[in-house]
């Protein structure tokens, strides 16, 4: 199949590349600081960003030199200056602080970083940064090949390094796309993976860190190779990417480069749909999200711990963030016969019956039948949205039945 119709539609037009470029010139104008200089990184630099995209990244790289010792001062540094050009900024935290601007569309991510030329200069992983921007620019015939990749990733739910998606990473999708030479060969590649993946030295690999091993692919960064680069990833984003490429080598449709939306009326004939409207908390978006997340397993958990029969759920975080659970239009029954301990477990007998007044035995098992504390979905749902777990981590919820 030809790919130009596709790369259309996520391709940066030269508008929004102008556009970007202006404000990128805007916000580096605005920065100056003795012995720093600050440049366009991330994808933007790199030119794999995607149509559409309104994030910018610029690195303010401190002469090493210079600042090599002052290491964990650059944020304070940056923020005197960033505070005073900038009449809204947000003062973010991760491994080296940074600032967050909104300059309509984009959102612009200031990153403090060491100008350094080799990776024992680093002081902080936010160092190799740059870097990583050079070693992808070497592969400028690849670019419309790695926007296929992301694009195709994107569409497929698998995008994204953040812990609340715990997927592949802009730059892990550009080192694979570089690994394999194209975006059809990594296609075949990754259709090709088992249960568990190396890219690079088998023997840098297996001296990696234990924590850098967990995940099913080991990525090992050609810039730091002491790096699984896809250390992030879960085992089920992993397995959801070989299926797709999978599916799509059997058939190539360009459909698969477009998210699918979730039909709701085809949800609703599985049974009844519960969805929770929700609005964030605000902050970091990684750890927001990541506290979305957690809610939703939360209430997984807890529909599940009742035996409410849960037969689709799903959840989203961005423009619009929600959840879903489709479940049984029948209430449960009113009584739970719930299995006590083997009549041949003497003590466990005795300390069941203590327990409960009336207990049966059926085939060599104790049981006892139980009220149950919730026999409707909505009666747990407005429980558990009343619990700290809940409370705490979003800013407010609405429950209705679609």
């Amino acid at each position: 199949m030809s790919f130009k119709k596709i790369l259309a539609t996520c391709k940066p037009t030269p508008q929004e590349e102008r556009h970007l470029q202006q404000v990128v010139k805007e916000v580096i104008n605005k920065i100056k600081i003795s012995g720093a200089k600050p440049m366009l990184g991330g994808s933007g630099a790199k030119n794999t960003w995607l149509k559409g995209t309104h994030d910018i990244d610029i690195y303010v790289k401190f002469n090493v030199k210079q600042y090599s010792h002052k290491s964990d001062q650059l944020a304070d540094i940056l923020g005197k200056v960033v505070k005073k050009q900038f009449k809204k900024i947000d003062h973010l935290h991760g491994s080296r602080d940074y600032y967050q601007v909104n300059i309509v569309p984009y959102t612009v991510e200031i990153v403090p970083i060491l100008g350094i030329k080799k990776a024992s200069e680093a002081k902080n992983i936010t160092d190799f940064s740059h870097l990583h921007v050079q070693y992808v620019q070497k592969h400028k015939k690849l670019v419309d090949d790695i926007r296929l990749a992301k694009l195709f990733a994107k569409a497929q739910g698998v995008y994204g390094a953040e812990s609340y998606i715990q997927g592949f990473s802009g730059y892990v999708m550009e080192l694979l796309v570089i690994h394999y030479s194209s975006f059809m060969k990594m296609v075949r590649a990754v259709a090709q993976w088992k249960d568990r993946t190396i890219i690079g030295s088998k023997r840098e690999a297996e001296n990696l860190n234990i924590a850098k091993k967990i995940s099913p692919l080991i990525l090992l960064d050609p810039v730091q190779p002491e790096r699984n680069a896809a250390a992030a990833l879960s085992e089920e984003k992993y397995q959801q990417l070989i299926k797709a490429c999978q599916k799509f080598l059997k058939r190539q449709s360009e459909q698969m480069f477009i998210a699918e939306e979730i039909n709701w009326e085809r949800l609703k004939k599985k049974g009844k749909v519960y969805y929770a409207e929700i609005t964030p908390l605000k902050g970091k978006k990684d750890v927001v999200g990541a506290k979305i997340r957690r809610v939703f397993e939360y209430y997984s958990q807890e529909l599940m711990n009742y035996e409410f029969d849960v037969k689709k759920a799903g959840w989203q975080f961005g423009e619009k963030t929600y959840f879903y659970f489709v479940l049984d239009h029948k209430p449960l029954s009113k009584m739970l016969l719930r299995q006590g301990p083997p009549i041949t477990n003497k003590e466990a007998v005795e300390e069941f019956r203590k327990s409960h007044k009336k207990i049966t035995i059926k085939k060599g098992y104790c049981y006892v039948n139980l009220k149950r504390q919730f026999t409707r979905p909505e009666q747990l749902l407005l429980e558990v949205s009343k619990t700290s777990n809940v409370m705490e981590r979003v800013a407010a919820m609405k429950w209705k039945v679609l």
